[in-house]
């Protein structure tokens, strides 16, 4: 999902000297990257420069490199999917990337990954200590953006973002011990990541729906769509990260193999190869010392032969085709739905 900057000749009214779009627009993911984009980057601007600077430069860093800003450009989008005005979910949407960013910024101390979005991670930028810390910074700063602008619905909100936000963590739980079990099965791995991913997903969706005074039904159908296509996105990182082009993804080749962590790819090869090939991959993965090119050349391999490619795009499409079935029954006129169908198609592509 590339990010374009909307000529502003299509603002229909300025307010605190941010753009805001005519509905119309909204109905491109694109453009609501721009516009949220736009809003965040003065707020990143305002957190960068609070003291002491020290806690606050490295959650401005984290926030300003970027990402795909999918979270909250799919609550601001389910919101325009029920009213023609936006600007009031704003800060929950701040929230929901805040947080994001906040479990990538600690997912990076405890995967020791060098480099995130094709530069430094925090903790490779600073130190390990200082990133810890203003991760946690920026976790309260979630809930705070959170609390902002929508205090009469915060009752009835807050538990969804609290029991989301507690999902993954427990999602990241159940990836950590996975690092020291042999025995994870695929139903496993896919509840972790339902927890660890898909969940914020669903959570943008029917948070933003919600702030529009949707009704409930209509809030769950894009929650399910939401837990679907957040499942086949994850799967197709795992792909991205064997089969994808790092300049392009912004993460190294083979991070995952590296690091034997329990992707689909991974747990499938397990079942599906004979026992010779079988014994090499478990070898494999209890050697301690090896060359990662080498490692991750074989793995690779390993996972061509046993045609896990195929079976992981299959799930994916699987995935997707159930996220569309609940996107079709909400009650809503069909060409406000074409974003979002339009989307899951974009995930089952994506190259970065």
């Amino acid at each position: 999902m590339s990010l374009i900057w909307l000529n502003l000749n299509n603002a229909q009214e300025t307010r605190h000297g941010l753009q805001i779009f005519n509905s119309l627009f909204m109905n491109n993911l694109d453009s609501i990257v721009a516009y949220f984009e736009a809003a965040f980057r003065e707020e990143i601007k305002k957190i960068g420069q609070t003291v002491p600077q020290r806690l606050y430069e490295p959650v401005a860093y984290s926030l300003m490199i970027g990402g795909k800003r999918l979270r909250p450009a799919l609550m601001l989008h389910a919101a325009s999917m029920f009213t023609k005005s936006i600007d009031h979910v704003l800060s929950a949407a701040m929230a929901i990337e805040i947080f994001h960013n906040f479990t990538l910024l600690h997912d990076d101390i405890m995967d020791k990954a060098d480099v995130r979005r094709s530069l430094p991670t925090v903790h490779k930028k600073y130190n390990e200590n200082v990133a810890i810390l203003s991760g946690d910074a920026m976790c309260i700063l979630a809930f705070k953006y959170f609390s902002m602008g929508n205090e009469v619905r915060l009752h009835e909100l807050l538990p969804l973002f609290t029991t989301t936000a507690l999902e993954v963590c427990e999602g990241q739980q159940f990836d950590m011990d996975f690092e020291t079990r042999d025995n994870v099965i695929v139903e496993e791995y896919l509840e972790m990541i339902r927890l660890k991913t898909a969940v914020l997903i669903a959570g943008s969706l029917k948070i933003g729906a919600l702030l529009a005074n949707a009704r409930q039904a209509d809030a769950d159908l894009l929650y399910e769509y939401g837990i679907n296509i957040g499942l086949a996105f994850q799967l197709q990182d795992d792909l991205l990260d064997v089969y994808g082009d790092p300049d392009v993804f912004g993460k190294k080749k083979g991070g995952d193999i590296c690091a034997n962590k329990k992707t689909y790819l991974l747990l499938k090869a397990l079942e599906a190869c004979d026992e010779q090939t079988h014994k090499e991959l478990n070898n494999w993965l209890l050697k301690s010392d090896f060359e990662a090119e080498q490692k991750i050349a074989v793995v690779t391999a390993i996972y061509d032969k046993t045609g896990v490619s195929d079976a992981t795009r299959n799930l994916m499409r699987s995935y997707c085709d159930k996220a569309l079935f609940a996107l079709e029954k909400v009650a809503i006129p069909a060409n406000q739905k074409n974003t979002l169908i339009a989307f899951a198609g974009e995930v089952m592509e994506r190259i970065k």
